[in-house]
């Protein structure tokens, strides 16, 4: 299989990406006014996530060590999807903290993160480097001149990582349109989410073909085996105490 039709266009990558912002924002009006939710501060919340996350994908990942300008390091430099979700969840919570809005507003991000994060990824699925070797037939093999253009090899199947991440964010888009509605308490979709994509984005790197830092793992694994315990704590008191809200408010 001959993929990676655009390898190394940033245009096209940040076209997606683009794309996928969009996809977003009009799944966040949509579920918005589903849900009733009319207070104007939700929009300025909306945008304070989408610029901190832009910034943290490249704040984040910053390389004192190489000798780049501003411009070259924020148009070429290296992005991580998790530094931006970081730069998100701050985001919010700074908006939150500057409009004096007060209610949770995870259920409404959540989904509309996993579309973006399915469309995005797209984007990364045809212009980066797909993986490590696999033997599968599903493998993608780069050609002489893809291969010099990424840093990859040529004529080798590479496995799709990208494409298992694409649908890891459609089944749990699936997963959260169903359940948007059954959870007990508000935020819990969002805790939810981020939890499985935590333990989901641990797992594939093995075949990401990242740089490995110590002990057969990257920069992203260690970062999330120390934020996975207190992700799965949260992820306990979800299900762990469902009924908590009920019997308090039949208490009253």
């Amino acid at each position: 299989m001959i993929g990676l039709p655009f390898a190394g266009n940033g245009l096209v990558h940040a076209g997606f990406m683009g794309l996928g912002i969009l996809a977003a924002l009009v799944f966040y009006a949509f579920e918005k006014r589903r849900r009733g939710l009319t207070d104007p501060r939700l929009w300025p919340i909306a945008g304070f996530a989408i610029a901190f996350g832009a910034i943290g994908s490249r704040l984040l990942t910053w390389d004192l060590s190489r000798e780049v300008s501003l411009a070259d390091w924020w148009g070429n430099g290296d992005r991580s999807i998790l530094a931006g979700l970081v730069g998100a969840w701050l985001g919010v919570h700074l908006g939150k903290r500057l409009t004096g809005y007060r209610e949770k507003t995870g259920d409404l991000l959540a989904p509309a993160v996993a579309l973006a994060m399915v469309i995005g990824r797209v984007g990364c699925l045809l212009t980066e480097l797909p993986g490590t070797r696999t033997g599968g037939p599903w493998g993608i093999t780069l050609t002489s001149g893809q291969a010099l253009v990424i840093g990859g090899p040529a004529g080798v199947g590479l496995h799709p990582s990208f494409a298992y991440e694409i649908g890891f964010h459609l089944a749990t888009f699936a997963l959260m349109w169903h359940f948007r509605d059954r959870l007990p308490h508000p935020g819990d979709l969002f805790i939810c989410y981020v939890a499985s994509y935590a333990v989901f984005r641990f797992g594939v790197e093995f075949v990401r073909g990242n740089e490995v830092i110590w002990l057969g793992m990257s920069r992203p694994q260690w970062f999330l085996l120390a934020v996975l315990p207190l992700l799965l704590w949260r992820v306990l008191r979800v299900f762990g105490e469902p009924l908590r809200p009920k019997l308090e408010e039949r208490a009253a």
